[in-house]
């Protein structure tokens, strides 16, 4: 594809290697504790995103039925305001 470098696999087997890498394999290694680091990015990524919101007391714990609660009402509100 035009603009995009060749990539070249340096070492016999290497491509083998990256076929295991797979986001399955990915989400299973956070399942199983091995992937602390993406836990944490997935955390971050929640903590900014409930702050563009604005909601000033989202935890990690708060219930999948609350923040879909809030968003289903965001969704009502605005689409009333489009009908306006």
């Amino acid at each position: 594809m035009p603009g995009y470098p060749d990539r070249l696999v340096t070492k016999p087997g290497h491509e083998a290697e990256l076929k295991k890498r797979t986001l399955t394999n990915l989400y299973n290694a956070k399942a199983d504790g091995k992937a602390a680091w993406l836990d944490n990015a997935h955390r971050a990524l929640d903590a900014a995103v409930a702050a563009a919101y604005g909601w000033d007391d989202y935890t990690p714990a708060m219930p999948d039925e609350e923040i879909l609660r809030r968003l289903l009402a965001l969704n009502l509100e605005r689409k009333a305001a489009e009908g306006q």
